[in-house]
């Protein structure tokens, strides 16, 4: 009963939440549903059976009598608020976070405050304004704690904590520190949670409110001025309501989806014309919820950037020339017209992009085979993906993560081959770590170097480069040994199985522990840990697919989920964590050269009339060239010309030197990009495209998922959103498509597809998201394979897979092998990023990690200067000697502005077998020590040079164990504390 009605409430849900129910209103400071209980405000207290407890922690029973409006609670509610008020000075009309957001205000304002009865006293702390994107003021602090338990238990970085023994208590970073030296990776959560002005983006500071840009002294002395005059809080909150309201005429609020990893972060943009005043995530954002990334929460300058490309460009000579968009498109439409009249169709080549939306992507692969006749287009998968989609494929039917996020999070086990959640997939890695600490999930990490999660890892294995596949095979084998097997599982759901085990007799312990250096006794622990749980989830990434064995070890790794019965119920399942924002949809709608929209293959008959039908064009049969293959037939004269759209080709595809002059080679080149990068040099024309924040659309996550994305800012200059340029580009070849909109692309492609038949715009409103595969009704797919699997039995396959040795192997000359992947404050090479000021600042240049025993060898320190020098290349980067790699192995971050460090002028041309996926992590090097001495790569405001400090959250007894502090529950601390999941 709350307050004599009768409420029906989950079994595990608090008490807070039951009174929600039926009064929305209901004060609650602290509480927050990412977070869960804090304790600290009391302002949710009510009497429960006649006790006035928190009403956050204790859970709900049956039978209980709750009242929120009798004398006792109401007034203990008003003690409370009082003294946070003490803590927190109240100016909300001259405050740039007056914009019905905040908590306290509201919250003051609901319960009807006129005076303070403990008057504001000033603490004896300064701002701290030394992080770039945010400020800290204590004076404003209530100490609530939000900003704490999300910094150590569900962003888990672990550098919030509060000094409960201070007179004046306050939040400090790590051990006391200004906050940008510090461990702070500068996620956001912290802002995002905290409920008043304490914690602000400083994009938001002056901008948001009418008043609020005035100089300090006249803003200070308006504050005094009120604080003197107050007549009661009433008028003041009047006032200030009419000013937040206001506000709403000039701040506008977007949705979007984050432009940079495969998460599929959501959130709403805050922006006043072209300003971005800051990224607030909501709760119902399927992914993210309230969590960001540095890039997600604060990359954003880029858009305004001066050195976008505003208007199209053609090279005269060796200059390039601003032309008006007609000309631009009727020199390319024509130059592609009389390539393909006098070399045939298959001499043009189509790379799309994992930055643009599903439509546009649907566009471009419709593009070259509706309108061109080819089925030469591809995408940036084949640089990372494609062999865990082969391995997918082959195994279980579907190319995509077999389920959910919440599936990784809920899992007893988590292993993770190959991948550094940590900072390729921040928001990822914060449901893992935060499973871990919290709820005690078992984690294994197989890796070349010690990153985040190898550290915090229940086991932390070591394999030799390219030997995932052994370990992984022995570990199959020795579970079967040991009869450990699901049997019911594989006898009704799989097939292949004896031929497997036949298969795997030589992968015997002993053998996986020569070949790939991981003891026998670790083995055993792994094939240990994954028998004594119920469900087990793997991850793998880059680490695992950049191998000539990619396809291999994919395959090895959806054997071994199988064999143990992991597919197809909750917590389970296999993960190949998409490395950008879109490079699953890029797949999905088409860019590949045998596959259609919906993976349907190009060459199957009824698939192609079904295309031709509605696009009412011949589309070839052959299968095309991936972009491997184009590289290679541009060296041998045979493809004259390319086309591509948002891809930085020539500095991510491996082997640069041969990749650029490849393109020096080509007749005619198109280059759609938002900055003039490296690809773009080489172009004959450049079309200036759109980054997501100017258009509409959908992106898919790695979790197949699909959200939508609103246009923010209409596009800067005269840049067009790439749907609009290839719409225009096919007209100027014959071809009136007639689309005015996004969603008319979009609904045309899924029409098409079986895969995503129910998806519309409509289904995918606001915060709306659907995971594929998709119903013609709109119903999807969260968990895949629960019914069985996409073959014609409905079982799964056990796929034997072939090892094949690394390519390079470290010889006399070259004696080191070079791994490489990302960092967490930079994306990919950097074109976004390094123009953000505020990211560049912490992290201005990228750095190869020595091991501190090959430092001692080499006669090498931090901040040296060397040359790695493979038989491709050459570059020149500073040491960071650090642990995180051992022996004779280096780590350099491909995140850089510099031609002179980008680590794919040392990578090769060998592939993986099957997909032609460069073999970026099979690389042997020699070091060259140029300089003994130099600044250290690590510059103030990286967060490596930070101190942790683990902790179990906000620590509230500890504020109760205070002589200061008077009890206002009934038992004088708190009731029962129940971890919220």
């Amino acid at each position: 009963m709350v307050d004599g009605t009768s409420i029906a409430v989950q079994a595990d849900r608090n008490v807070l939440e039951a009174i929600l129910q039926k009064r929305e209103a209901f004060p609650h400071i602290c509480y927050h549903p990412a977070l869960g209980p804090i304790e600290t405000c009391d302002t949710c207290i009510a009497e429960v059976d006649g006790k006035l407890v928190r009403t956050c922690s204790m859970q709900v029973r049956p039978g209980m009598n709750i009242q929120t409006v009798a004398d006792r609670a109401q007034s203990t509610r008003m003690e409370a608020l009082n003294r946070i008020l003490r803590n927190h000075e109240l100016y909300c009309t001259v405050c740039d976070n007056n914009n019905g957001n905040c908590v306290v205000h509201n919250t003051a304002l609901m319960m009807g405050v006129e005076h303070q009865t403990y008057p504001f006293e000033p603490k004896p702390y300064e701002q701290d304004n030394s992080h770039p994107f945010y400020r800290y003021d204590p004076d404003q602090c209530i100490l609530c704690g939000r900003c704490v338990e999300a910094c150590q238990n569900l962003q888990v970085s672990e550098v919030l904590s509060i000094a409960w023994d201070r007179e004046r208590p306050r939040v400090i970073w790590d051990e006391d520190v200004p906050i940008n030296e510090s461990s702070c990776v500068s996620c956001g959560h912290c802002v995002t949670v905290c409920p008043c002005n304490a914690l602000m983006e400083k994009n938001m500071l002056g901008e948001a409110g009418f008043l609020t840009g005035i100089g300090p002294e006249l803003w200070e002395s308006m504050v005094h001025l009120v604080k003197e005059i107050e007549p009661g809080y009433g008028p003041i909150f009047t006032v200030s309501e009419i000013e937040a309201q206001m506000r709403e005429s000039r701040i506008k609020k977007t949705k979007t989806v984050c432009t940079y990893c495969g998460v599929g972060c959501s959130f709403d943009i805050w922006t006043k014309d072209r300003k971005i005043l800051k990224v607030e995530p909501q709760m119902e954002a399927p992914a993210n919820q309230v969590s960001t990334c540095v890039k997600g929460k604060f990359g954003w300058d880029f858009v305004n950037s001066t050195e976008r490309i505003l208007q199209p460009l053609i090279r005269k000579g060796r200059e390039f020339v601003p032309v008006t968009w007609e000309e631009a498109l009727d020199y390319t439409a024509a130059k592609l017209r009389e390539i393909k009249e006098r070399d045939g169709a298959d001499a043009i080549g189509y790379i799309s992009s994992s930055k643009c939306t599903n439509e546009e992507n649907y566009l471009m692969q419709k593009f070259a085979r509706a309108v061109m006749g080819t089925n030469n287009i591809d995408n940036c998968s084949r640089y990372c993906q494609t062999p865990a989609t082969e391995g997918l494929r082959r195994t279980f039917g579907l190319g995509g993560d077999t389920g959910s996020i919440e599936d990784i999070g809920s899992s007893e086990l988590v292993i993770i081959v190959g991948a550094n959640p940590a900072e390729s997939h921040p928001v990822l890695s914060t449901r893992i770590r935060r499973a871990h600490k919290k709820h005690g999930q078992k984690l294994i990490v197989a890796d070349l170097r010690k990153n985040d999660l190898a550290k915090r890892a229940d086991l932390f294995l070591h394999p030799k480069p390219g030997t995932d596949l052994i370990w992984l095979s022995a570990v199959a084998k020795y579970i079967i040994d040991q009869n450990w097997h699901d049997k019911e599982f594989i006898e009704a759901h799989v097939n292949g199985f004896e031929e497997f085990v036949n298969w795997l007799k030589p992968y015997t312990l002993e053998y996986a522990e020569q070949q790939t250096g991981i003891s026998k006794q670790q083995l055993i622990d792994t094939a240990t840990m994954i028998h004594s749980v119920h469900s087990v989830c793997i991850c793998w990434a880059m680490g695992v697919t950049q191998h000539i064995a990619g396809s291999e070890t994919s395959t090895a790794i959806c054997n071994l989920l199988l064999v143990t019965g992991n597919v197809g119920r909750r917590g389970t399942g296999a993960y190949p964590l998409r490395g950008h924002n879109n490079v699953q949809g890029a797949g999905d709608f088409g860019c590949a050269p045998l596959y259609l929209p919906g993976y349907e293959r190009v060459d199957d008959p009824a698939v192609k009339a079904k295309y031709e039908s509605v696009w009412n064009a011949k589309i070839p049969e052959n299968p095309g060239l991936d972009n491997h293959h184009m590289v290679e037939k541009i060296h041998e004269g045979k493809l004259k010309a390319m086309y591509v759209m948002g891809e930085e080709m020539a500095l991510v595809d491996s082997n640069s030197n041969h990749v650029q002059g490849a393109f020096e080679k080509l007749e005619f080149f198109i280059v759609q990009d938002i900055f003039f990068s490296k690809t773009a040099q080489f172009a004959d024309v450049i079309l200036p495209g759109c980054p997501s924040l100017e258009k509409d659309g959908t992106f898919t996550n790695t979790e197949r998922r699909m959200q939508r994305l609103y246009k923010v800012f209409e596009p800067l200059g005269e840049a067009k959103p790439d749907w609009w340029i290839l719409t225009e580009l096919a007209k100027r070849l014959g071809v009136d498509w007639g689309y005015e909109h996004p969603a008319q692309i979009l609904e045309e492609a899924t029409a098409l597809t079986e895969l995503m038949a129910g998806v519309t715009y409509e289904r995918l409103e606001g915060y709306k998201s659907l995971q594929w595969p998709v119903d013609k009704d709109g119903k999807d797919t969260p968990l895949l394979y629960t019914n069985g699997f996409p073959f014609s039995d409905g079982k799964a396959k056990l796929h034997i897979p072939v090892y094949h040795e690394p390519v390079l192997q470290p010889d006399e000359e070259y004696d080191l092998h070079l791994n490489n992947g990302r960092l967490l404050e930079h994306f990919h090479e950097g074109n976004l990023t390094y123009r953000v000021p505020g990211i560049r600042k912490k992290v201005p240049t990228t750095f190869v990690e020595v091991s501190p025993e090959l430092a001692r060898e080499r006669g090498v320190e931090t901040g040296s200067l060397v040359r790695i020098v493979s038989p491709y290349g050459a570059v020149k980067v500073r040491v960071e000697v650090t642990d995180r790699v051992q022996g004779k192995e280096l780590y350099l971050p491909m995140n850089t502005p510099k031609d002179e460090e980008a680590v794919n002028y040392l990578t090769s041309s060998y592939h993986d077998a099957i997909t032609h996926t460069p073999a970026y992590k099979e690389l042997s090097v020699r070091m060259e020590v140029l300089q003994k001495e130099g600044p250290s790569p690590f510059v103030k405001g990286n967060f490596r040079l930070g101190n942790p400090q683990p902790k179990p959250g906000v620590m509230v007894e500890k504020k109760w164990q205070r002589e200061d502090y008077i009890p206002l529950t009934d038992d004088g601390t708190a009731t029962e504390i129940r971890e919220p999941m």
